[in-house]
């Protein structure tokens, strides 16, 4: 019986209000997974469930039925899934989206499917259910290894738009390939998050390109509320183009406190770093500030182009600056 006899089980528990099942590392199938959803749509009561299901072998049937169950749990408040390592594809991620597209009472959700392989249709179908979601408040989602490209990282930007009461969100897409147009595509949708108070996004190794790179602080640019910041974009074929691109999107958050921009490894030189010392000369609440930008092309004008910028920010009390680069920086006498 296993995971399906707790299904069974839960399904005449119809008063139950708040739910965690930790069941990791349980070689649960598809069979289970299902039973388990099955089970859970009894629940209609539920406002909080945490459901742990890391590394077993539900695949896209299980994620499926998963999601069935949950279309069922319409009160729901807080919703946290592990659903990692799982041999989920774009079927199992598409039928989650349907069902949270049901959750529309959400307003805290954590979504683990990093190391899967949900690719473009699943990280859409995902978007799509989310456009539902407009109560969303807190979203973090894990979608890091998963063979999305642009029109999958596009898909989630144009739920996103949706969730205009988001106040924190963290994106995990690192180690995907979501290139300029993805990276353009989640610029668009955050564009529409102009409450967003926290963001952070894990976008290493996307080849984003300036393009990318440029659309995402087009986005930027109308998150006029954020507070906190955490970018990281190395290893991304960045120039100058997309430095510049960025800095212009940050000139427009005045209201930053804490900002941290991984830059490292890509193709940036003196333009760019002076590119985003202009952006930054507008940051002047900033408090905290870290800035990597080690290995890209930075010479003795980029270096001091920052400097100009950071001139401004007045009230910093913490400062981290990287400029370790391929080549030594002759700041001269």
């Amino acid at each position: 019986m296993g995971a399906s006899g707790l299904g069974y089980g839960l399904a005449n528990c119809i008063n139950l209000s708040n739910l965690t099942l930790y069941l990791s590392w349980n070689y649960i199938s598809a069979m289970g997974a299902s039973g388990l959803g099955s089970g859970l749509a009894n629940c209609i009561n539920l406002s909080n469930l945490y459901l742990g299901l890391y590394q077993n072998q539900i695949g896209d049937e299980g994620a499926s039925g998963l999601g069935s169950g949950l279309a069922n749990c319409i009160n729901l408040s807080n919703l946290t899934l592990y659903l990692s390592q799982n041999q989920i594809g774009a079927m199992g991620a598409s039928g989650l989206g349907s069902g949270l597209a049901n959750c529309i009472n959400l307003s805290n959700l954590t979504l683990h499917l990093s190391q899967n392989q949900i690719g473009d249709e699943g990280a859409s179908g995902l978007g799509s259910g989310l456009a539902n979601c407009i109560n969303l408040s807190n979203l973090t989602l894990y979608l890091s290894q998963n063979q999305i490209g642009a029109m999958g990282a596009s898909g989630l930007g144009s739920g996103l738009a949706n969730c205009i009461n988001l106040s924190n969100l963290t994106l995990h897409l690192s180690e995907n390939q979501i290139g300029a147009m993805g990276a353009s595509g989640l610029g668009s949708g955050l564009a529409n998050c102009i409450n967003l108070s926290n963001l952070t996004l894990y976008l290493f190794s996307n080849q984003i390109g300036d393009e990318g790179a440029s659309g995402l602080g087009s986005g930027l640019a109308n998150c006029i509320n954020l507070s906190n910041l955490l970018l990281y974009l190395s290893w991304n074929k960045i120039g100058d183009k997309g430095a510049s691109g960025l800095g212009s999107g940050l000139a427009n958050c005045i209201n930053l406190s804490n900002q941290t921009l991984y830059l490292s490894q890509n193709q940036i030189g003196d333009e760019g770093a002076s590119g985003l010392g202009s952006g930054l000369a507008n940051c002047i609440n900033l408090s905290n500030f870290t800035l990597d930008l080690c290995m890209n092309e930075i010479g003795y004008e980029g270096a001091s182009g920052l400097g100009s910028g950071l001139a401004n920010c007045i009230n910093l009390s913490n400062l981290t600056l990287d400029l370790s680069q391929k080549q030594f920086i002759c700041f001269g006498l």
